[in-house]
């Protein structure tokens, strides 16, 4: 098989698994945090990193939520589980400035909370290994907008950068910045970003103490995110108060 097609076919089928990323990344954290030492680093440094950390991930919640609340129905920049969608093609606003917003955005989700181990190869590991499983879902997707859009995809990818941001290239949204579409989707994304922190909080308590503390600012944090994700899902599924004419 062809190089092209083996990137497209492959990136396909990452494409349909990129839900299984998270499970992947909280299995291979726990023999990460039970070798990592934190003996030589001062509490200072531990605390600059911790907020370095959660910032990077809000950076990344903040990225995906400008590109999902300014993006219109049917656009390039909507997909489902099973495979690429794209009634016409997005070139405005976030997208403007670079191609692909919403995986920029869970790289910064991710990473913050790699960074939250405090080893520093783990996240170069997983740097190099979310490019090349990105990379190959970046591919099929572009390889779909070219056979549909042709030459106005050509020209809208010849001028944007494909993962690095260029400001330079903005252009004004078509559409308004709505609040309620992230509401209506973002909140899992923010349950198990959070929940992500608070499981590797844990391991480094347990392995540290072999203790299992309940009350702690994570397990409360856990708490909130999982109120408002009941709250919000419920708005979605049972009122219309969360839908707008013209979003998805």
């Amino acid at each position: 098989m062809a190089f092209i097609n083996s990137f497209e076919k492959e990136g396909n089928y990452l494409f349909r698994h990129r839900g299984e990323i998270p499970v992947i990344l909280f299995v291979l954290a726990i023999p990460v945090v039970f070798f990592t030492t934190t003996e030589n680093i001062s509490e200072q440094w531990l605390n600059f990193i911790t907020w370095g950390a959660i910032f990077l991930s809000f950076l990344g919640f903040v990225i995906r939520a400008i590109a999902i609340a300014t993006t219109p129905k049917g656009t390039s920049g909507r997909n489902t589980k099973e495979g690429q969608v794209a009634e016409s093609l997005n070139t405005t606003g976030i997208y403007s400035v670079v191609r692909h917003p919403l995986y920029l955005g869970n790289y910064f989700m991710w990473i913050g909370i790699v960074i939250y181990t405090f080893n520093l190869s783990f996240v170069i590991i997983v740097t190099l290994a979310f490019w090349l499983y990105y990379e190959r879902i970046m591919f099929a997707e572009e390889r779909f907008l070219e056979r549909k859009f042709g030459d106005s995809y050509m020209n809208w990818a010849n001028r944007t950068s494909g993962f690095l941001p260029e400001f330079s290239s903005y252009v004004s949204n078509v559409v308004p910045f709505s609040f309620r579409s992230v509401l209506r989707r973002e909140y899992s994304g923010i349950l198990a970003t959070v929940v992500g922190f608070a499981f590797i909080d844990d391991l480094r308590r347990y392995f540290e103490t072999e203790e299992f503390i309940l009350y702690t600012p994570w397990h409360y944090a856990v708490m909130v995110s999982l109120v408002l994700v009941i709250i919000l899902r419920s708005l979605k599924h049972y009122t219309s108060v969360l839908q707008e004419e013209g979003r998805s």
